[in-house]
């Protein structure tokens, strides 16, 4: 009797619930999500359509909001869905769709409406909306979250797809996030690349139709595009003027970002996972939950863009974000594969030596019957190399402790070597098509990580590594191939693999970072090939380019620096390029500093100098992790590129200056605009990073006021023979 009663009451509720929102929704409903300087307000419609109606900067009266859809007076909008909050497909929306399904009875028309909305106050600077969306026809439901960072203006938006229907509904788009913005005109800023030429930007104005920056690789997506971009509205943005919005996608796969420009010249942009090769049959009751879209407005330049995307990240996404790194020697480019324990030990001198906190071992310290001295073999095979390696990973472990260093290990554990014995133990544990010829990438072919197996055997690398070595204290997680002949042999459903290799991955890293959560590790893919804030939710830094050039990497970390803050960016000097040792270590010192040289083969004074580089770095080192950056000269607008970081209190900065063109007479002919100074303090700048036997053109005892720094500027004195210039800058109290 009570159970009936319940179900009445349940049944009466429900109607209630119905009616009282359809009767109360009937009128216009506005829904503005509010940071510190930006609104985003979703509108709903007599009809229960819901829409985005204005992205810009917070207006300080919220019922004007209302007011926004009457004030444009564009070309009529035929449906009404032309700026749908998540456009669905098959009904009567004729524009890209953010998200496409065929029903269980075969029907592919989908009309998702408002239903119900509630914000949850997570603490005083973060809060949720969930919006719910559903078919009238339809026992299917959209529900939207965004996630914003008050004082950051940042927003994480994602979306969940489930269903109640009498069987399967194929899911064959489903985007994370679908924008609309409204402007007279549109420019991108993409990326472009590949290996050793990452993060290649690219500037155009958007015309219209559908502007598509995707990726299909399957791992290391970010290779050729990643999936970072810019929009400027109305006009090219500049540092510190014009509107821009930053769009990055939380996701390590194949993704896809549609920017549509459409008749009504309002821009949709419309990102997610791509449904490439990937249509998802979702069972009843199944929660489809998509990765978050992360974006960020400024009405005040790219700069401004830039510094909220890297307080966000430091304080909510990056691992450790507000800590601590390492600075480090690698082996590699000292040995490459070629190497023995007593080579190792001469290069852990060396690390003490050079006064760095840690030693790197790379790749080749593993394999035995195919032993890995090249990149022909071995992978997969974690075992310690017994010639290379007699004693093991513990006795260098133990004498890196002697010399007061801390050591570390290069893995790659998502591939394998087809000469290897893991590949001739369990061939179905490796992504290739069963009657095709197999096809390499780096020599090398992707472990398919949707298999719990291999899940649980990456898993077991790591851990087999910390637990007979329990000092270790860094790991460089590799990812050198891409897949090819995507199938796998645990999957019953092929389209599937690309969306399940990625859980796959993401729960060997949650297991990993449940055991051991303090770590240090790297994210490395043959350079910048995996750089996303979804996997660096488990790591301390990236890996930008193994193009280490210290020319080269002046133009990469200036575009990466946009939207990844400088304590997750790893720079190593290197002997690539002609450029003298002081040049090449001040460049990587804008990051997180290494080393991967031969220090032996330094002479007394490039020694001296790096010795000394380290002291100064780790003096200055907190305020490049954790400052405010400022670009304050474009190396692909002039002769050099000048970057300052400064820290909270405006009372301490860094001033990167480079030299990058060297024909006769270049350099810094006119003073460098300082920024992020108090204009009523007084600040002195002196040189650092001086090389031995030589003396600084700046004189350290003058006082600047910040007003004269930021309007009139200062000249680091840039030309040939002083071709870098590092500055500290201190207030005068």
């Amino acid at each position: 009797m009570q159970s009936v009663l319940q179900k009445i009451i349940t049944i009466i509720t429900s109607l209630f619930f119905v009616v009282s929102s359809t009767s109360l929704y009937a009128q216009a409903l506005s829904i503005p999500i509010e940071t510190q300087s930006n609104a985003l307000v979703l509108y709903n419609d007599s009809s229960n359509n819901l829409t985005v109606t204005y992205f810009g900067k917070k207006l300080s009266n919220k019922n004007e909001y209302l007011l926004v859809p009457s004030s444009y007076k564009q070309t009529e909008d035929y449906t009404g869905l032309s700026n749908s909050v998540y456009t669905p497909s098959g009904s009567k929306n004729i524009l890209e769709p953010a998200i496409s399904v065929v029903h269980a009875d075969g029907n592919k028309s989908l009309d998702l409406r408002y239903v119900r909305h509630k914000f949850d106050q997570v603490d005083n600077n973060v809060s949720v909306l969930e919006v719910e969306l559903k078919d009238p026809v339809y026992d299917l439901t959209v529900k939207l979250f965004y996630k914003s960072f008050f004082k950051e203006d940042v927003i994480e938006q994602w979306s969940t797809i489930e269903h109640h229907e009498k069987g399967t509904v194929l899911l064959q788009k489903f985007a994370s996030a679908n924008l609309s913005l409204k402007s007279s005109n549109y420019w991108l800023r993409q990326y472009h690349g590949d290996w050793a030429k990452e993060m290649q930007p690219e500037d155009s104005k958007i015309t219209h139709g559908i502007k598509t920056i995707d990726s299909k690789l399957g791992t290391r997506a970010n290779l050729f595009q990643p999936s970072s971009f810019m929009v400027s509205l109305d006009k090219p943005a500049l540092e510190d003027d014009g509107t821009v919005l930053f769009g990055t996608l939380e996701y390590s796969g194949n993704f896809k970002i549609d920017l549509e420009l459409d008749y009504l010249n309002n821009l949709r942009i419309i990102a997610g996972i791509n449904n490439y090769a990937s249509n998802y049959s979702l069972q009843a009751n199944e929660k489809f939950t998509t990765p978050k879209f992360i974006y960020t407005l400024s009405t005040t330049g790219k700069g401004k863009a830039s510094r909220s995307m890297h307080n966000w990240a430091r304080k909510y996404k990056l691992l450790d974000g507000q800590g601590e790194r390492l600075t480090l020697l690698n082996n590699w480019e000292a040995t490459y594969f070629d190497f023995n324990e007593q080579k190792l030990k001469e290069l852990l001198k060396d690390t003490k030596k050079l006064g760095v906190d840690l030693f790197l071992l790379d790749d080749g310290w593993f394999a035995n019957k195919y032993a890995r001295n090249d990149d022909h073999t071995g992978l997969g095979d974690w075992q310690v190399n017994k010639t290379k390696l007699p004693n093991g990973i513990a006795s260098l472990v133990k004498e890196a402790s002697n010399n007061g260093v801390k050591f570390g290990i290069w893995v790659e554990p998502e591939m394998v070597s087809p000469k290897s014995e893991l590949y001739e133990k369990h061939p179905d544990w490796v992504i290739k098509q069963p009657k095709r010829e197999e096809h390499y990438f780096r020599n090398q072919l992707v472990l398919d990580l949707s298999n719990p197996a291999v899940q649980n055997f990456v898993f077991d690398v790591l851990d087999d590594l910390f637990t007979k070595n329990p000092e270790l204290a860094y790991i460089k997680w590799d990812c050198n191939a891409v897949i090819y002949n995507a199938y796998s042999s645990h999957l019953e459903n092929q389209e599937h693999f690309y969306i399940d290799y990625m859980k796959g991955l993401y729960t060997v890293l949650e297991r990993i970072r449940a055991k051991y959560p303090k770590v240090p590790m790297m994210l490395c893919s043959g350079g910048g090939g995996r750089v996303d804030y979804a996997a660096l939710q488990y790591f301390t830094e990236f890996w930008p380019s193994d193009n280490t050039d210290p020319m080269e990497r002046i133009f990469m970390q200036y575009e990466y620096s946009y939207f990844f803050p400088s304590i997750s960016t790893s720079n190593h000097v290197t002997d690539w390029g002609k450029q003298p040792i002081k040049f090449r270590t001040d460049v990587a010192m804008m990051g997180k500093l290494g080393f991967d040289i031969v220090v032996s083969h330094l002479d007394e004074k490039d020694l001296k100098f790096c010795q000394d580089a380290v002291v100064t770095y780790n003096q200055v080192k907190d305020i490049i992790w954790h400052g405010d950056q400022y670009r304050l000269a474009d190396p692909r607008e002039g002769n050099f590129a000048a970057i300052q970081y400064m820290d909270a209190g405006r009372s301490s900065g860094v001033i990167f200056n480079y030299l990058v063109n060297n024909r006769y007479d270049q350099g810094s002919h006119f003073p460098v605009l300082l920024k992020g100074l108090d204009a009523k303090r007084s600040y002195k700048i002196r040189e650092v990073n001086v090389y031995p036997e030589t003396s600084s053109s700046i004189d350290a005892e003058k006082v600047y006021s910040g007003e004269f720094l930021m309007e009139v500027g200062f000249n680091p004195d840039l030309k040939t023979g002083r071709n870098s210039v590092v500055l500290k800058i201190e207030a005068v109290d």
